[in-house]
């Protein structure tokens, strides 16, 4: 079945996740881990997006995030592609870093906030990196060490967490410890790893309300929550959609006047060298600010979706070089 697009759904929970091609690695040392690290706090700062946890394996990592300002696809593009690049210059590779797209789900927060926090910090001890609690702590590249006051990070909103414990920071940060030590043999996690209550492709799921009854729930494998919870947040996705379609034209018209170049000649084909690099930067910016699909662009100037993504990535470059 084709891949349903991602649900970009702004102050809401997301969990997301990526993985190296084939299973390799994308953090081979220290320096990998760190760099990963700046690049994320910067875009975690520039959209005030709030970090709740997160935890770097050597083949793929985890996000619990909230979105505010920075749609997350923006974030997550900018993230992966630069380290992507600058990963791929340091050990002179080519080709895909990462396995495809991220996968995101967006979570229904009450019950589930604190348990992802404890899933996603205790992926070291799961991935044989770590035995003990006590080494997790020392663990450098997971949100817990941060926590615990074992290394400084300062986008991550730990506040957000240890209030959750009380409101005292030794007793927060004994309970919160308290709290992962109970999750300590529960192993792999389907019901949060792969999606919750409603995880289903079918269209609609059966699911135990708070009051003991069975309701209709849409069934969708991007959302960890209640069937109330989804129809929620397929509502606020549908209106979003339609708000990045304005944006788009916003996005067309500054191009335009950036370039003095008329729209038509833009959406056209011509390939003079200026109106190319205007179309450019028009793909780029529709892509990563307005959410808008290298297949919808392409549709939009009919041409293939390979010259769409070559003309993005092209855009990319010369975006590193001014």
């Amino acid at each position: 079945m084709p891949r349903g697009a991602r649900l970009d759904v702004p102050n809401v929970l997301h969990h997301v996740m990526a993985r190296g091609i084939e299973g390799q690695d994308i953090f081979r040392d220290t320096r990998d881990c760190n760099e990963f690290l700046l690049r994320l706090s910067e875009v975690v700062t520039e959209g005030k997006v709030q970090l709740f946890a997160w935890c770097l394996l050597p083949n793929h990592f985890h996000l619990l995030v909230r979105p505010r300002v920075m749609l997350l696809s923006t974030m997550m593009r900018r993230l992966m592609t630069g380290y992507a690049v600058w990963h791929n210059r340091r050990h002179n590779r080519k080709g895909h870093l990462f396995q495809n797209r991220y996968k995101s789900i967006v979570v229904e927060e009450d019950p589930y906030f604190l348990e992802l926090v404890r899933y996603i910090h205790l992926n070291p001890i799961r991935a044989g990196l770590v035995n003990q609690l006590t080494e997790l702590s020392k663990y450098p590249y997971s949100g817990h060490s941060v926590i615990v006051g074992q290394r400084d990070f300062d986008c991550q909103d730990v506040e957000g967490i240890l209030i959750c414990f009380g409101d005292e920071l030794g007793k927060a940060r004994r309970e919160y410890c308290s709290f992962l030590a109970a999750g300590f043999n529960d192993g792999i996690r389907e019901d949060i790893r792969r999606g919750g209550i409603i995880r289903s492709a079918r269209r609609t799921d059966r699911f135990v309300n708070g009051k003991g009854g069975e309701e209709d729930a849409p069934g969708d494998s991007r959302i960890l929550g209640s069937g109330r919870f989804a129809e929620q947040i397929l509502l606020v996705d549908n209106q979003h959609k339609v708000k990045k379609q304005k944006d788009n034209e916003d996005i067309l018209n500054e191009v335009c006047t950036r370039w003095g170049i008329s729209r038509d000649h833009i959406l056209g084909k011509t390939k003079v060298r200026r109106v190319a690099r205007a179309r450019r930067e028009f793909f780029l910016r529709a892509h990563e600010e307005a959410g808008e699909s290298m297949a919808s662009l392409a549709r939009l100037c009919g041409l293939a979706h390979t010259s769409v993504r070559e003309a993005i990535e092209k855009a990319r470059q010369e975006r590193d070089e001014d």
